[in-house]
This record gives structure tokens, sequence and C-alpha cells, in this order.
């Protein structure tokens, strides 16, 4: 018997349930082959929040006919058993948003890590945005600091999952605080080096195996390639196609 195929769907940001979303959510589900999926959200790094949650339940659940349930590790005390019933049962899951650092910490303290990492050799579909997103590479460039002193601050690099490889910045063409994530990216590919993947709100890249193409709800959204040579910084568009590309192209 073939090994399943390992999907990633990592979202640069968006509204959830917004008409901007729309494709890409529904590749996801797609992505599943079954006609009512079951949706696993992780809203840890949002410290559980209902009305994220809520907004979850409505959207995937009563719009897009998933079956969706929550994994609650800060609200609720789920025991080891529960977590990896959950994580492994699940045909999608979803991670939201937020505090990338400390869901990263809360994950490791509770093996959730080490079970996501089944869950993707095991073909379930990940994905998610923002910290979502991040979550799934060797690192990213995150606004974590801002949770714990809105008013003194900096971008700082996560370390993620490593399913991927590179530094991951999500919402490339948006801002936390006025601070914009586009020059502060590029100056911490500058000075850490590495191969950075950028990606603009309602824009995913799909990865399946070894392969990945990039996915959009706005023809304006972009995903783009963001390295150093030469002591500057060159970023370059990763071009959107109905073919996949091999993933090793990107590094």
């Amino acid at each position: 018997m073939p090994n399943p195929l390992k999907k990633i769907i990592a979202i640069g940001g968006g509204d959830i349930g917004k008409a901007g979303m729309g494709a890409i959510d529904k590749r996801i589900i797609q992505l599943t082959q079954k006609t009512r999926p079951k949706l696993l959200f992780i809203p840890t790094a949002s410290s559980d929040d209902s009305s994220y949650w809520k907004n979850i339940e409505q959207y995937f659940g009563k719009k897009l006919g998933c079956r969706t349930e929550a994994l609650l590790l800060l609200s609720e005390k789920p025991t080891q058993r529960v977590i990896r019933q959950k994580i492994l049962s699940a045909d999608i899951i979803y991670v939201g948003g937020g505090n990338t650092l400390k869901m990263m910490n809360v994950w490791r303290r509770r093996g959730v890590d080490k079970l996501l990492r089944k869950a993707w050799k095991k073909g379930i579909v990940l994905c998610g945005m923002s910290a979502g997103s991040i979550c799934w590479f060797e690192s990213g460039h995150s606004d974590s600091m801002s949770f714990y002193n809105p008013k003194k601050w900096k971008y700082i690099k996560v370390q993620g999952l490593g399913l991927l490889k590179g530094i991951h910045c999500p919402h490339y063409n948006s801002k936390t605080l006025g601070v914009l994530r586009r020059n502060n990216f590029n100056k911490m590919i500058q000075n850490t080096g590495g191969i950075g993947i950028a990606i603009e709100d309602n824009c995913a890249i799909e990865f399946i195996d070894d392969n990945y193409r990039v996915i959009t709800s706005n023809k304006n959204a972009k995903a783009y390639k963001v390295f150093s040579m030469n002591g500057r910084v060159v970023t370059t568009v990763i071009s959107q196609t109905e073919e996949f590309t091999p993933i090793a192209t990107l590094y």
C-alpha cells in the first residue's frame, strides 16, 4: 500500500468566512476527497478565543459542510489521549492565527508538535493562516512580542515544526501596529541569510509531497521567494500556475 500524500496549505492571511478566501478554503476541503470532512480547529495562538472558534464553526461547518470540532489546550485541560484522538482522527487540521511563540511553546509542552508530524505523515490536510501558516516551516517572521508589550516590541524569528524548509513571512503586504512586515522581513533575511517564503493576504501555497503551487482567492495576491545575494536582498515572485512545481526549485 503506497504512503499517503503529505498535504499542507500555508495561507498568508485573510478574513475567515469572507468571499475573498473562498477559493483557498474550498481547495482545503477538496484535498480530503470527502463530502463532509472532519475539521479540527486549533486556536492556541489566540488563547482559545471563543469568537474565533464560532466563526470557524459557522463558516466551515454550517456553510461549507465540514464536521467541526476544536482542540482547546488553554481554556480546557484535555488529556493526552483526547489530544491524540482529536488530531489523528481529523481529515483537516486548521490552525488559527495569533501569538506564534506562545502557541509553539504550548504545543511542545503538550506533545502536539509530535502529533502534528504524525498527522502530516498520515495524509491529514494541514493548513492555517498567520501563526497557523508559520508553524509548518522551519521558522517564521512573527509579531508575537506585540502581544506582550504593544508599545515596545519588535518582530522576531520563531522556530516552527520544520515540515517545510525556509523562513516564512505571512501577511507580507500588511503590517502590525503600523510596522510593515515586508521591510522588516527583508532586513531579517539580509541579517540571517536563508530562503524566505513570503505570502500576501488572500494567497496560499499548496504543498503536496515534494511539489507545490501558488493558489489565490484574489488575482492581485502573490507569494515571493526572498533571499540575500552579494549583500542585497532579492525578492522574486513565485509564479502561479495550474501545474505543480518541484519544491526543490524554491531552494
